[in-house]
């Protein structure tokens, strides 16, 4: 028995299995959070591929989105390479890794730009929209027949949002919940508005065309407000993204002008993780400053 603890064999047999299992852990743990991430990840590009009506699969989202890291990695490690006097793999690697985590989200960010423009441009038609419902309220039309001559009209996106809740309102579906099934797909305050209003004034008998006449002079007001503040926090936002790319800029550029000075943030461990320390910190102050300079009406 004490031979056998004396082995040496012994000890490195248990540390082999050691190793073995809390490397299986890990990789099962990366296996699991990889998989809840892409499912997570292909549900979000789906509604938000729903909200710009783009027929694409969510899959293709994904596919791409690795397909642009993949590039931006080794696009970065080429250049670094034929641009440095200083290259080394460890560098290379790093600088890689770096712009393929940044550009990952880069169609998922392109996709919610689409669906901002989108609703901004919803909102902005809605005003004429409610003054064409109510013109047409006062000429005798019923609701349903209100809502076809918006649907009716050429002018993207409101009547293809209209035009779907009329083709809802046609399969048999009832108009108050054909009007919350809209309010829910765009996500629009105003609309939300629009929807209480009519379903309010449906269900207490009320002037519906009064009230939508009211509801557009809200809805313009508070297009003046926004646009207003838009413009008064345009300032703040691009000191936001100027703040956010510096520091990455300048360590670009002080990796091509003294590589010996980042030399020793990229050849010791203490320099990577400083590194690491300060771009989490450059995004939380980022994301600090748009929460600062975003201001709901």
């Amino acid at each position: 028995m004490t031979a056998l603890l004396e082995n040496p064999f012994l000890p490195s047999l248990f540390a082999f299995l050691a190793v073995t299992m809390a490397t299986l852990v890990i990789v099962d743990f990366i296996s699991f959070a990889s998989a809840r991430y892409k499912e997570r990840y292909l549900e979000e590009a789906a509604v938000e591929l729903d909200d710009v009506l783009l027929q694409l699969p969510p899959g293709k989202i994904l596919d791409l989105s690795l397909a642009i890291s993949a590039v931006a990695f080794f696009m970065a490690v080429v250049i670094f390479a034929s641009t440095s006097n200083s290259f080394s793999w460890p560098k290379g690697i790093f600088l890689g890794m770096v712009l393929a985590i940044v550009t990952f989200p880069m169609p998922r960010l392109i996709l919610k730009q689409l669906r901002i423009h989108r609703l901004i441009k919803f909102n902005e038609q809605l005003e004429d929209a409610l003054g064409s419902i109510s013109s047409s309220l006062k000429a005798g039309f019923n609701i349903n027949q209100a809502l076809e001559t918006i649907a009716s009209e050429n002018r993207r996106p409101i009547s293809v949002e209209f035009r779907l809740l009329v083709q809802e309102i046609r399969l048999g579906v009832q108009l108050e919940q054909a009007l919350d099934n809209m309010n829910r797909r765009l996500g629009s305050d105003d609309f939300e508005l629009v929807v209480t209003a009519i379903i309010t004034a449906r269900q207490t008998g009320g002037k519906l065309t009064a009230v939508l006449e009211r509801l557009a002079s809200v809805i313009r007001e508070r297009a003046r407000i926004n646009n207003k503040l838009r413009a008064m926090t345009a300032q703040g936002k691009l000191q936001a993204v100027i703040i956010g790319i510096m520091p990455f800029a300048l360590m670009f550029f002080m990796s091509w002008a003294s590589p010996t000075t980042m030399d020793n943030f990229f050849g010791s461990l203490l320099g990577i993780m400083a590194i690491i320390g300060a771009s989490i910190l450059v995004v939380i102050g980022f994301l600090v400053i748009r929460k600062i300079t975003t201001i709901d009406v």
